[in-house]
């Protein structure tokens, strides 16, 4: 039975919304060449920066449930810490334990996965993102799980390799790949048939999400089921050829299939496993029904072929995506979208599609569809599908036109809206469309910021992670590389209530030791609901009265 929220003791709500916007990838750098949050025109940043409720959040490590504090934060455990607020482990750290440990080994699924190939006889594969980026995936996990399959006995084993350049530095491939080659050589040498069969970057192939561009996952489908796409004699060239080429970067390479001169090394066939090693779940659902749905109508995927399909996770715990997993993902229950739609109060999300699922499903603890359909309203505005340098405003202000329009014409307690620009375009490694990038929010949260106090409401503004505070890093020898991941950064906070003197209410001082993080927010906006937030949720970040 989940709770009902009790009246804040003292705090009463506003007569308009408590509007919770998060800027995503804008974090606060260290102010040089290669921050475009600190080059770019902001001016309502610059006067949130001047509220008394101006601070700073972590939004990485150990304080959004990640292995280290050498881990990045990103969208997906961001959301999670906003809506659920509580820190949860996250897969990036329920894997590494459950290999650690040995039970992801013991499990039903991995067991089923080997006694499927060795009844068959058919290849084991294994497909995902090929990285230590330690946001959808991890190089060691599938190392790992390589080396475990090779010592039970499995026969053949092929590596679909997605390739990054997004979340670790943007032409980094070919050290993964000679780290992969070098373990499947390894195999090799004790009897294993281990080979690479295909791959491609990330943002061509296979990793699409939200529905944006179903064509990605069929691009994917050609070269890692199929066996269809140009070929070459191993990845290595592939990515080498590519690279002089087309100029691009990892993420942005054409799909290729390994054809030693007898056809390609590896289709997937009736017979085989396959397992899907990426942890996160957004970019992995897409590529998951192909394999799983018996009737797809989102490209002409052809014949189903009958496998053994499992992912790292399961990525949709409400749709059963996929029904065979490795590792159990994190519960999230009570988030703060269920307690407001138990409370009785209205809410509204709004995001493009890019963000879309992270102001829904991941705010909602990794769970689909509303708690409420009379009391919650979604409105997702159409991502562009022009590559995201070259129209770096995205859809900010189409967003901005949506969620005014709304909170004008009907009344809602809460708000979130996600703004995708400091992120999307901070991935591409352009720094003058990302400073474009963060102006347009700039631009449009100054409308925001305008509607909210015409209606008597609040406004929060954060972001889940930094990435277009640090576009350069520096190297050993004093050069500078683009850097196209996320970064260690803080993220601001800032509340404008202009019911409070000065323009916002007095921040809490952190105990010594502590740094507050994206968990706090939770029950911040909760309070300012007028609301008190549950006993276990992080505590508010408003400074308590006397």
């Amino acid at each position: 039975m989940i709770e009902t929220l009790s009246a804040h003791p003292y705090r009463v709500a506003p007569r308009g919304p408590v509007v919770c916007v998060v800027m995503d990838g804008v974090g606060i750098g260290d102010g040089g060449v290669g921050d475009a949050v600190a080059s770019a025109r902001t001016p309502t940043l610059d006067r949130l920066r001047g509220l008394p409720s101006y601070r700073e959040l972590q939004a990485h490590g150990r304080g959004v449930g990640m292995p280290s504090d050498a881990d990045m934060g990103n969208s997906e455990v961001g959301h999670n810490a906003l809506g659920a607020g509580r820190i949860f482990d996250q897969g990036a750290k329920l894997v590494a334990e459950s290999i650690a440990s040995g039970e992801l080994f013991a499990g039903a699924t991995w067991q089923g996965a080997i006694a499927f190939v060795r009844s068959s006889g058919q290849s084991l594969h294994f497909l995902g993102l090929l990285s230590d980026g330690n946001v959808h995936s991890h190089i060691d996990h599938l190392l790992a799980m390589l080396r475990r399959a090779a010592s039970e006995g499995v026969a053949t084993i092929r590596v679909h390799a997605l390739l990054d350049g997004r979340d670790v530095p943007a032409r980094s491939a070919l050290g993964y790949l000679d780290t992969l080659e070098g373990v499947l050589a390894e195999l090799r040498g004790h009897g294993c048939d281990a080979q690479v069969a295909s791959g491609g970057g990330r943002m061509r192939i296979t990793m699409d999400r939200y529905q944006a561009e179903w064509a990605m996952v069929a691009r994917g489908w050609d070269v890692h089921v199929h066996g269809i796409g140009r070929t070459f004699p191993s990845a290595r060239a592939a990515v080498e050829t590519m690279y002089a080429e087309l100029g691009v970067d990892d993420q942005n390479l054409d799909g290729f299939v390994i054809d030693q001169g007898q056809g390609p090394v590896g289709p997937i066939r009736d017979g085989a496993a396959v397992i899907l090693f990426n942890f996160r779940g957004d970019r992995a659902l897409e590529i998951s029904r192909a394999f799983e749905q018996a009737e797809l109508t989102a490209f002409a995927r052809g014949p189903k072929p009958d496998v053994f399909f499992a992912g790292m996770m399961q990525y949709d715990g409400d749709e059963q995506v996929p029904a065979r997993f490795l590792v159990a993902p994190p519960t999230i229950d009570r988030t703060m979208g269920e307690l407001l739609a138990v409370a009785g109060r209205r809410q509204l999300a709004v995001s493009e599609t890019q963000k879309f699922g992270h102001v829904t499903y991941f705010w909602n603890g990794n769970r689909t569809g509303k708690f409420d359909e009379v009391l919650e309203r979604y409105l997702e505005v159409p991502s562009d599908v022009a590559p995201f340098e070259q129209r770096p405003w995205m859809q900010a202000a189409e967003i901005t036109d949506a969620l005014v329009a709304a909170i004008t014409g009907e009344h809602f307690d809460f708000v979130r809206v996600n703004y995708a620009n400091g992120d999307m375009v901070g991935h591409t490694g352009v720094i003058e469309s990302t400073r474009l990038a963060v102006e347009a929010v700039d631009l449009c949260l100054g409308r925001v910021l305008e509607a909210v106090e015409r209606l008597g409401g609040v406004l929060v503004v954060t972001a889940d992670h930094g990435n277009a505070d640090q576009m350069l890093d520096v190297q050993k020898d004093g050069s500078m590389r683009v850097r196209t991941s996320h970064s260690l950064n803080p993220v601001p906070f800032a509340i404008f209530d202009p019911r409070e003197p000065g323009g916002g209410p007095r921040m809490r001082v952190d105990p010594p030791g502590a740094r507050a993080n994206l968990g706090y927010v939770a029950a911040t906006c909760l309070e300012l609901l007028g609301l008190a937030a549950p006993a276990d949720y992080l505590p508010s970040l408003l400074a308590p009265r006397s």
